[in-house]
């Protein structure tokens, strides 16, 4: 957020004609614009330069082990939900050069690393992401360590959220809380109303900032039957969740069933390739390797993404700490929706259904909670 969150925004009216007046005030105002791009059969984050950009009446069939793309005749800006990428690539980056070291007349010469932090100004962003950044807050901004480079990044950053119309086959925010209304992390939230003919933005603003921005696009005070109908549009998106999860028993339940067979029957499948961290908006276990020139005159340090499901993440001297893959999923699975919380105060789960989507055998995360729950 660039600035103060506003309590009780008011709701004004966007055209597509206004949409695209507003990703010109945020390029204009020195921002890069990041948006919905189609590439390679997904919907990914990458740097749009206006509405043409962003996959236009595409729509994402999801569900355990699958992503398809399909059309959607209406032509909506925002009829996908969430694909693989999250804000968490542009955030906390999955390599990122700590320290070199170069050989000078003089000897080694030690260069720490500095960046220019990007001003990123994200479209489209839903409610399960906004929620992920609270969440990584707690952990790189605000926890006893926080990380300069998420940090700087984060402090530059503007949002621009939509609502999620039409929930994914995975999708189960409304279990854990999270959606699929925006209500808090952004500088602007839109609910996309296409309907009959007439293709609009029923728009919030959340900071100062965002309330410049949308007065440069020429947003209007939106009409009482306009937020009325955005108003229904998103009691029966919450109403269509594609999957559940029920959050009241979890802390006992992983608990009392720490050794419980079925861990091994998910073993059986989960082949520990991490697929589900690396989606996730909030993982950020990392590692930290050592790189040399093979003349020896330069040397450096690289942090990189790293994922708890393999065996040498937890390795201590004499051994790896979880040797086996019941260990590691086990572990994994309790720290997001469970122990995450008195470390970071609050779940490491949003419910947004990537790492059942991406994972190549299909493990689902809620049916795992429903198969120890009975």
């Amino acid at each position: 957020m660039t600035s103060q969150q506003r309590t009780t925004p008011s709701e004004e009216i966007l055209d597509l004609e206004g949409f695209e007046r507003l990703i010109a005030a945020l390029k204009q105002a020195g921002y890069t614009t990041i948006g919905p791009l189609e590439r390679s059969g997904a919907i990914v984050l990458g740097e749009i330069g206006s509405t043409a950009d962003i996959p236009a009446g595409r729509v994402d069939e999801q569900d355990a082990g699958r992503y398809r793309l399909m059309d959607e005749p209406a032509g909506s800006l925002f009829a996908h939900v969430v694909g693989p990428h999250s804000l968490k690539h542009h955030l906390y980056p999955a390599e990122i050069r700590l320290i070199g070291a170069h050989l000078t007349d003089s000897g080694f010469k030690l260069e720490a690393f500095k960046e220019d932090p990007p001003r990123y100004a994200f479209i489209g962003v839903r409610a399960c992401d906004t929620a992920a950044v609270a969440v990584l807050d707690g952990v790189l901004l605000d926890g006893p360590s926080a990380d300069p480079v998420y940090a700087a990044r984060r402090k530059k950053m503007f949002i621009v959220a939509v609502d999620c119309t039409r929930p994914g086959g995975t999708c189960f925010c409304v279990s854990m809380k999270t959606g699929p209304r925006v209500v808090s992390g952004f500088d602007i939230a839109m609910t996309e109303l296409n309907l009959d003919g007439r293709h609009c933005f029923v728009a919030r603003a959340g900071s100062r900032e965002g309330e410049q921005i949308l007065k440069s696009a020429g947003a209007k005070l939106a009409p009482e039957e306009d937020k009325r109908l955005a108003a229904e549009v998103m009691e029966k998106a919450a109403r269509k969740m594609g999957r559940r999860m029920d959050t009241e028993t979890l802390d006992a339940l992983f608990f009392e069933h720490f050794e419980h067979p079925h861990w091994d029957e998910v073993a059986a499948r989960c082949l520990t390739c991490g697929n589900c961290t690396l989606v996730c908006p909030t993982c950020f276990c990392h590692g930290v390797s050592e790189e040399n020139a093979v003349d020896g005159r330069s040397a450096g340090r690289i942090r990189m993404w790293d994922t708890c499901f393999s065996r040498d993440f937890s390795y201590i001297h004499g051994g790896s700490v979880r040797e086996s893959a019941r260990s590691r999923y086990r572990q994994w699975m309790t720290h997001k929706l469970v122990t995450w919380v008195p470390q970071f105060g609050a779940r490491g789960c949003v419910g947004c259904g990537r790492c059942i989507t991406w994972c190549p055998v299909g493990i689902d995360i809620t049916a795992e909670v429903k198969a120890l729950q009975a």
